[in-house]
Parts: C-alpha cells; structure tokens; sequence
C-alpha cells in the first residue's frame, strides 16, 4: 500500500528511480536532470525526500541545500550544503571558501565572478569525488543569481557523476523571474531531463488517503469529496487538516472550526459597555441582547498585501521567526499580521488559516523588504 504521503505519486517515484539508474549504471557523461515543479505545499520536499530512501544502491553522497531564510545571498545554495560540513581537506583557497560558504571572516576582496563560479563547481567536483550522488536544490524560486547560475553550470558538467534534482515552485514566483525561467530551460534542455509537475491530489487520491487513515468505519465517498473540496486536493492542507482531528472519527474533518472565545480585555469592555446602558436598554429583552453583530463573510476578507504575503508563510508551515526572516519584518509584526489573518478569516487556527488560503486559491508572493 503507498505510504499516505505519496499517494498519487508512484509515478513520479518510478521516474526518479529510473533516473538514478542512469547514474548508477555510469551511462552518462554528465549528471542526470530531474525537475519537479508545483504550488507551495503539494509535497515537493516529501517527494525528493521518498525517492532519495528508495534509492538503491544508496547514494555515495548527497548535497541538499535551499535559500536562506533571509534576503538572497550570492551562493546561498552552496553555503547551505557547506554549513556544518568539514572543508579543511578540500584542495582550495581558504578565502575563496570563506566567501563561497558566506562565513562572516570572509575578506573583503572577492574574486571575479568567472573565477568564483568556476571555484563553485569545483568544490562540488570535490565533495562529489567518485560519486554516485544526489545534489537536491530545494526552492530554486527562491535563489540567488549566482546560485542558479551554479545550478545550471552543474547541469551540464562534464564526468560528475550525480542526479541533480531541482524542487521549485513556479517561475512567476522567483525572486528573479527572467533568470528562473532561464534557468529551468536550461536544466530541462539537458538531454534526457525528466520533467514533473505536481498538483493537487484527486478526489479518488484523497479518498485514498482517508481510507489509510480511518480503516473502520471507511469514510464514504461524499466525505471524501467534501474534504477535497474543503482542503482544494493540497497535500499540505489535507495532513494538516488530518492532524488537527486525530483521534476523531472521520466526520470531524467536516466540522466547521471552533470559534477563538474573545480576549479577556475584549469580554471586559463588553462587561463595562453593559454596565453603563441605560436601565430601560439592560431590561430589554434577553433575545435581543444576545444578538451580536456579524462578522464579515470571511470568503470576503479583505486582506493586505502584507497579509497576503504572511499568509503564504503560513501555507508554507513557517513559524512566525521563520515568517519574520523570510519577509524582513520583525516577530512582533507577523504576530500582529497573524492574529489580523484569523481574526478576518474566520480561522480558530494557524492550520485553518492556511487551508483557507488554499481553498480559494491564493498566489504566495514572493517576499519584500518592508
């Protein structure tokens, strides 16, 4: 039985499998190319991460690296790989690795950028060795020029034997546009280059999932459209949603989200409010007093694009220090920008904000200073 989070994915595994055939089988003369592109949160990362277990014979090396959680940095993919990682034997200019591992002791001169680049493929070269290895760029949205640069570099080097694969989302939502889609044609020009596009899972798949899930009783078929349609097929928002209602029957999946109780400060102003009505409002009737006003529709909301962009990190799983790295704003400022998200989504949660964002569809903007 597929594992739940690979349900509607054994295609795309079998894909890979065979990719990293072509490497073990040394019938390449440069690395393969696998690229796997989809929206935030369809199980990108999960992916790369089932088919590098089930890889046989296991990789020799595996380089994985991704952008930092801060405003893009030249090399931030190769930084991320030497982070942690023992470089003291590598046969190169100590000061060329202190600038390619963004070490704060870097000396101000810096190489030419041909220089640099040619140094990155190098080092590279050098932790590979024999092979056979697996580099993963994670979020090749989010790189620097320099590191798709590398990356594509990477793509066509001669005799390194490694499968390269390349996790993104779309290139619309790069930090450099123009450049990702250069970069993506260059990989996917590659000879023999597999190419995937996740997105959402099907109806049939989540109803897949469910039956994994809750053995006894099997949840009916309207159930498991209901939920597709609450959660929009996201993998994401579907583990989510089944991790919020664990230990509950399958039906719970369906309730709508408690309501948040007011804030005390809030309960206490209402308390004061009363107290200072007329005595002919208080005796009012009951009924009446009862009815408060009704918050906007949240399919409504209305939402900044500061919001919109805070929302996202949330879609992603971001802690709010994450959120604060990844957009330039302070802690306090997402907390903010989170309690206003729940308070006009009509969210109880973090996880229910975010599957309200997916339902309806909307973009995850690439992040700005400010």
């Amino acid at each position: 039985m597929m594992p739940v989070s690979m349900v509607g994915r054994a295609g795309e595994l079998a894909e890979l499998d065979r990719a990293w055939s072509t490497v073990v089988d040394s019938r390449r003369s440069a690395p393969a190319v696998a690229v796997i592109t989809g929206e935030a949160g369809v199980g990108k990362s999960l992916l790369v991460a089932a088919a590098l277990d089930a890889f046989a014979p296991r990789p020799a090396v595996v380089l994985s690296g991704a952008a930092r959680v801060h405003s893009p940095a030249p090399y931030d993919w190769l930084a991320a790989v030497l982070t942690g990682r023992d470089t003291s034997g590598l046969d190169l200019p100590p000061d060329a690795l202190a600038w390619l591992a963004q070490q704060p002791t870097a000396p101000r001169e810096r190489y030419a950028p041909g220089t640099l680049l040619r140094l990155a493929v190098r080092v590279v070269r050098l932790l590979v060795g024999a092979g056979p290895a697996v580099l993963v760029v994670e979020d090749l949205h989010a790189l620097d020029p320099a590191s798709l640069n590398l990356v594509g570099e990477l793509a066509t080097a001669a005799d390194l034997p490694a499968l390269l694969v390349v996790a993104t989302r779309p290139a619309a939502d790069a930090v450099a546009p123009d450049l990702a889609v250069r970069a993506l044609a260059r990989l996917c020009g590659v000879r023999g280059a597999v190419r995937q596009h996740l997105g959402p899972l099907l109806p049939a798949e989540v109803a897949e999932v469910l039956t994994q899930v809750y053995a006894e009783p099997r949840p009916s078929g309207r159930l498991a459209r209901a939920v597709w349609r609450r959660t929009g097929g996201n993998p994401y928002a579907l583990t989510e949603l089944l991790a919020a209602h664990a230990g509950q029957g399958p039906e719970a999946l369906l309730r709508p989200p408690p309501q948040a109780p007011p804030a005390r400060s809030t309960v206490a102003a209402r308390s004061s409010a009363a107290a200072a009505r007329p005595t002919a409002a208080r005796s009012a009737p009951a009924r009446s007093a009862a009815v408060a006003p009704r918050p906007a529709d949240p399919v409504d909301a209305e939402l900044t694009g500061r919001e919109i962009e805070v929302l996202g990190c949330l879609v992603a799983g971001m802690s709010n220090k994450q959120a604060a790295r990844a957009l330039g704003i302070s802690v306090r400022t997402v907390t903010v920008h989170v309690s206003n998200l729940l308070r006009k989504t009509g969210s109880a949660s973090r996880t229910e904000a975010a599957i309200w964002a997916v339902r309806r569809r909307l973009p995850a903007p690439t992040p700005v200073d400010g």
